[in-house]
């Protein structure tokens, strides 16, 4: 997609060229819950990177994680919001085909519930390039069709009208609005039974180890209340809990 000069300087460093995730950032994000990733980045400043409204279609699916592919909708106009738009060259058909495998397609829908962005045909071609899930604060139709497809999807809901009865499609990979959260191209997604989480790409790295300690760290505590301890001291730890911790967790094989 053609980016005119004005807008590359809002774009983030990564670039709007879909980039891949490291498959071992990938696996270990993949261990760690969208509520100890929001309690991390809340740490760093970062309040509002919850995607509201993003929830999954299908209970029990597993946590996914990828890099955002963006994909923007505005308010229906007449002479653009019709059947035959399908088929223009700006269309969310011609998005579908440049999604990479294992991205995460993030739709700004607007929080619109009265027409489906996708259905399952699309989510269908979406499965087969290997998208990891569709998240948006919008939602899909023909939704039996949808979740036949096996892609999971993280959205508001169902709803029968076909997107152009309320939205235009105008673009992916841009910088989005999904949930009341900016996202950016390729920054990174983990999406689980408490909904979707955005991490900037600039701040991936630094933020998976501490994630991955905090998890450890929070098991360790809800054992701890299992056997009987009280909270306070315990959550959040104190410097005794802590050195009990740091005593525990040195004797772990992985640790």
């Amino acid at each position: 997609m053609c980016v005119p000069p004005h807008r590359l300087a809002i774009v983030t460093t990564m670039g709007i060229d879909p980039l891949p995730l490291d498959p071992v950032i990938a696996e270990r994000l993949s261990q760690v819950a969208t509520a100890t990733l929001a309690t991390v980045l809340l740490k760093k400043g970062l309040r509002n990177v919850w995607m509201r409204g993003a929830m999954p279609l299908r209970a029990g699916d597993r946590r996914r994680v990828g890099r955002a592919f963006t994909l923007r909708f505005v308010p229906a106009r007449e002479d653009l919001a019709t059947p035959a738009s399908w088929a223009a060259p700006i269309s969310t058909r011609t998005a579908i085909e440049a999604m990479p495998a294992g991205c995460i397609a993030v739709v700004d829908a607007m929080g619109v519930t009265d027409a489906g962005i996708f259905g399952d045909i699309l989510a269908a071609r979406m499965a087969k390039r290997g998208v990891a899930a569709l998240v948006t604060d919008g939602v899909v139709r023909d939704v039996d069709g949808v979740l036949g497809t096996g892609l999971p999807v993280w959205a508001r809901g169902t709803a029968a009208p076909a997107s152009v009865t309320a939205l235009t499609f105008v673009g992916w990979q841009e910088a989005i609005a999904c949930g009341g959260v900016a996202v950016f191209p390729n920054d990174v997604v983990v999406a689980d039974a408490d909904g979707a989480v955005l991490v900037p790409a600039a701040l991936v790295e630094s933020v998976v180890d501490v994630a991955i300690e905090q998890e450890r760290l929070e098991g360790w505590i809800m054992r701890e209340v299992e056997r009987g301890v009280p909270l306070p001291g315990l959550y959040p730890a104190d410097d005794a809990t802590r050195l009990r911790y740091e005593a525990w967790s040195r004797g772990q094989p992985d640790a």
